[in-house]
């Protein structure tokens, strides 16, 4: 089903004076534009004013000749005009937001022609962003993967679209923005069709193709199984941890010992021999002490 929400009616933001023609034209910012003045003969004057105040910016006459003005008091064309002093045509460089507005040109020949231009200048877009909405990834099943395509920008008249292939799902568009631009979309894990993200204005456009296989593999995993995933990196860590502290425990006891070992050592005191030499008269003595007796024999 396709959504299109549109906040408002975009519009240039210029008026157009009372003129005989009135043209359309847009400009990427940084680039120049000329305004025609499709003249087929020379004419007396030329002059080119610039907004509703009428501010003079260019003119080609036989007073002044060829001659540009930094009239408007911001000077947003100082150094940006350029007059052919053929045709009377104004080019503006290096185009800025700031030279959005109504050019008129009044030529003046036997009668007096006025033709307008309505110019816009737009701002080169940025590529649009597309990520996951973790916050929603479960938010109805687990083969569910909830995307979000944003784009933070300061311009005028740009639309932010989703595309399935080449038709579009959903849309927003915005005059004036100064904030982050975002459309939702919820996709199943196994789509194989094509999805892209497209920011475009009246001139030009940037796009995102989607990647489901990148964004959003982990949605299809069931909530059980992170949990257990969690558990299980809860556990290693757990186990990592216990051999470390075992480690440095064992090496505080193998210190210890040796430290324990060296103070022992240390305090052994080692006694001299001492050697005496023995009495030989006490030996004799003991030798003579010795007596051994004779059997008695007695005569009749």
């Amino acid at each position: 089903m396709s959504i299109n929400l549109k906040t408002c009616s975009c519009s240039s933001g210029v008026f157009a004076a009372e003129t005989n023609e009135i043209q359309s034209v847009s400009v990427m910012e940084g680039d120049s534009v000329t305004l025609n003045s499709n003249v087929t003969k020379i004419h007396k004057e030329y002059m080119w004013k610039y907004g509703a105040e009428k501010y003079f910016i260019a003119e080609i006459s036989r007073k002044h000749g060829i001659s540009t003005y930094d009239d408007v008091p911001d000077g947003r064309f100082r150094d940006r005009l350029k007059l052919d002093n053929q045709t009377g045509s104004l080019t503006i460089t290096n185009t800025t937001t700031e030279h959005t507005g109504v050019y008129q040109l009044e030529i003046i020949g036997q009668t007096l022609t006025s033709t307008s231009f309505s110019v816009s200048v737009y701002a080169r877009l940025p590529v649009p962003v597309i990520s996951r909405n973790s916050s929603h990834c479960y938010s109805s099943s687990s083969s569910n993967c909830s995307l979000v395509c944003s784009s933070v920008l300061n311009v005028s008249d740009v639309t932010l679209s989703w595309y399935k292939g080449i038709s579009v799902l959903s849309s927003i568009s915005m005059c004036d923005l100064s904030i982050s631009l975002s459309l939702p979309l919820e996709v199943e894990y196994q789509d194989k069709n094509t999805y892209s993200c497209v920011l475009n204005n009246p001139i030009s456009n940037q796009t995102t193709h989607l990647d489901i296989n990148t964004l959003c593999h982990t949605c299809a995993v069931p909530p059980v199984s992170v949990s257990l995933i969690v558990l299980i990196s809860a556990g290693s860590l757990m186990i990592v941890a216990g051999f470390w502290i075992f480690w440095i425990c064992r090496k505080c006891r193998k210190i210890d010992r040796e430290e324990t070992v060296e103070t022992r050592a240390e305090e052994i005191t080692y006694a001299e021999p001492a050697f005496y030499k023995r009495n030989a008269q006490k030996k004799k003595v003991k030798e003579e002490d010795h007596v051994v007796y004779a059997p008695l024999t007695s005569r009749l």
